[in-house]
């Protein structure tokens, strides 16, 4: 990347957004280090691009196939575990009247470790939910209750708008592409999001200048005259 000094950075960052991505695995995160070897980074940003690739693929396969075939997730993975468990007990029966070797199945296990890091990752994350939930509550920050009052009803327009299976797709491919592109063209858009933000800070100051200070001196001096 170029060479733009810290202050040209957007939030004024320090590290880069494979760092920022990859600071923590978290749930998916051990999912997919678990089967992949990869982080959510590596994965979102392309530096692993057959996963990436095969990520999209899988989802738009679900997608089309929940939206053109009337299935419900639960129906289809009811589906597909039978047909798969059907064609192994049949390959494994077979097999075994035929004297031929018996599936190749990988030893499917979860390590302790792995474990305990899920249902870490887990426990921390709804703590957090948890104790948000009562600061919001108790009206103990203001600040976070409207945040979290406009996250909720922009969720709720764009609810009405789609469905959740095509709002959770859409949003899979904003996630894995937005980040991939900024990444490579990071300098441009900070340089020119920065600018932005500097026009809209003198603009601002201008019609604070010209405008609420005219207003504040014309309510001094009508209590003045009053």
């Amino acid at each position: 990347m170029g060479s733009s000094a810290d202050s040209e950075r957007l939030f004024n960052r320090q590290r880069t957004l494979h760092e920022i991505l990859g600071g923590g695995l978290g749930f998916m995160g051990l999912i997919i280090h678990a089967f992949a070897g990869s982080t959510v980074a590596d994965v979102i940003l392309w530096r692993q691009k057959n996963l990436t690739l095969g990520i999209l693929l899988v989802t738009l396969c679900a997608w089309v196939v929940f939206e053109k075939s009337g299935y419900t997730l639960l129906s289809l993975v009811s589906s597909v575990l039978l047909l798969l468990m059907s064609i192994l007990f049949l390959w494994a029966k077979s097999a075994a009247i035929l004297n031929r070797p018996a599936p190749p199945l990988p030893q499917l296990q979860l390590s302790e470790e792995m474990v305990n890091e899920m249902a870490a990752s887990i426990r921390s994350r709804v703590n957090a939910l948890l104790s948000v939930s009562q600061d919001i509550s108790l009206g103990k920050d203001s600040r976070l209750f409207f945040k979290v009052a406009a996250y909720l009803l922009l969720i709720y327009f764009a609810g009405g708008l789609t469905d959740f299976l095509t709002l959770s797709y859409t949003s899979l491919v904003m996630v894995l592409t937005i980040p991939a592109l900024y990444e490579r063209c990071e300098d441009y858009v900070d340089k020119y999001i920065m600018m932005g933000y500097r026009k809209l800070l003198q603009l601002y100051v201008k019609l604070d200048e010209e405008y609420l200070n005219r207003f504040q001196n014309w309510v001094l001096e009508k209590k003045k005259l009053s």
